[in-house]
C-alpha cells in the first residue's frame, strides 16, 4: 500500500516557495550601497553647511575690519580739525609728528562730546590726544588733560582704534615748496593741511591682496594764536588801559582820543580838549 503523496495539484513547488521567502529581504549589498548613498548625501550636506559657515564669518571679519578702519580714520579727522595752540604756552601745545616703524601724532584739540571717552574726561574738553602704533600692529589712543600727564589707566589700557595695522604714514604740505613732505620740524605750529595713509590689514600676516588702504587730506581750521590775543583785556569796551582803541587815530600829541597826558586828568563825556574853542 502507498504511503499518502504531499503533492497537491495546483501548488507551488518548494524550491519557488522558497525563492520567495528570499526574495522579501534586501542582501547585505543593497544595505551597504544604500549606507554609502546616505553617507555620501550626509557629507555634502555637511560640507554645504560648513562652506556657509566659512563665508559668513569672513563676510563679517571684512565688514568688522572696515567699519572698525573707518572709525579709526573718523576719530582721526575730529581730532585734527579741533586742534588749537597758544603762542603765549606753545610748551604746552607742541604739534608732535613721526614717522617710521612705531609712528606717533600727539597735539593738543578742543575735542566735542562726541570723541571717544570724553565721559572720563567730562570736565576737560581741552586735551593732549596721542595717536601711535604699537610693537603688536595696533593702533593705539591714548589722551590727558593738558596740563597733566597720562594716567595709569590709560597707559595701560589705550584706545584700540584698529589692529593688524600694516602703515600707518603723515605728509605735511609745505607752502613754502609747494609740496608733500613726511618730516613736520615746526613743532610750535599747526600745519595747514595734512595727508594720512592707513593700511589696515583682515589677518596678522595677510598677504597683499586683503590689505586695504584708506588715505585722507584733511585741512586743518586751527592756527596759533598770538600772545596779544590770548592776553586779558580790560577798561571800557575791553580795550587795556592806556591802549588806543580800534579803528580811532591819535589825537594831538599822539594822546588818543578822551586820553590825557601823565599828570592830567582824563577827559569827561561833553568835555574838549585843551586849547579847543
Amino acid at each position: 500500500m502507498k504511503a499518502p503523496s504531499s503533492f497537491h495539484p495546483g501548488a507551488p513547488p518548494a524550491a519557488s516557495q522558497r525563492r520567495r521567502r528570499q526574495s522579501r529581504a534586501f542582501t547585505l549589498v543593497e544595505i551597504l550601497m544604500a549606507i554609502g548613498i546616505l553617507s555620501l548625501v550626509l557629507t555634502a550636506i555637511y560640507s554645504s553647511w560648513t562652506a556657509i559657515l566659512r563665508a559668513s564669518k569672513v563676510g563679517l571679519d571684512a565688514a568688522a575690519a572696515v567699519q572698525r578702519s573707518r572709525i579709526a580714520i573718523r576719530t582721526l579727522e575730529d581730532a585734527l580739525t579741533c586742534a588749537q595752540s597758544f603762542q603765549a604756552n606753545v610748551n604746552y601745545y607742541q604739534f608732535v609728528a613721526e614717522n617710521g616703524s612705531e609712528p606717533t601724532l600727539s597735539f593738543v584739540a578742543r575735542l566735542p562730546q562726541s570723541f571717544p571717552r570724553s565721559s572720563k574726561f567730562e570736565l576737560f574738553p581741552v586735551r593732549r590726544v596721542t595717536f601711535f602704533v604699537d610693537s603688536q600692529k595696533d593702533l593705539l589712543l591714548q589722551q590727558s588733560p593738558i596740563l597733566t600727564e597720562i594716567d595709569k589707566d590709560e597707559k595701560k589700557f589705550p584706545l584700540v582704534l584698529a589692529r593688524n595695522v600694516q602703515g600707518f604714514n603723515m605728509e605735511f604740505w609745505d607752502t613754502r615748496q609747494r609740496e608733500w613732505v613726511d618730516e613736520w620740524k615746526e613743532t610750535n605750529q599747526i600745519p595747514k593741511t595734512l595727508r594720512l595713509k592707513l593700511k589696515i590689514a583682515d589677518k596678522p600676516n595677510s598677504s597683499s591682496h586683503s590689505v586695504e588702504e584708506i588715505m585722507r587730506i584733511i585741512s586743518i581750521p586751527s592756527q596759533s594764536v598770538a600772545p596779544i590775543w590770548q592776553a586779558p583785556m580790560g577798561g571800557p569796551g575791553g580795550v587795556r588801559p592806556g591802549q588806543q582803541p580800534p579803528g580811532t587815530m591819535p589825537g594831538p600829541g599822539g594822546v588818543p582820543p578822551g586820553g590825557a597826558l601823565p599828570g592830567q586828568m582824563p577827559m569827561q563825556p561833553g568835555m574838549q580838549p585843551p586849547g579847543v574853542r
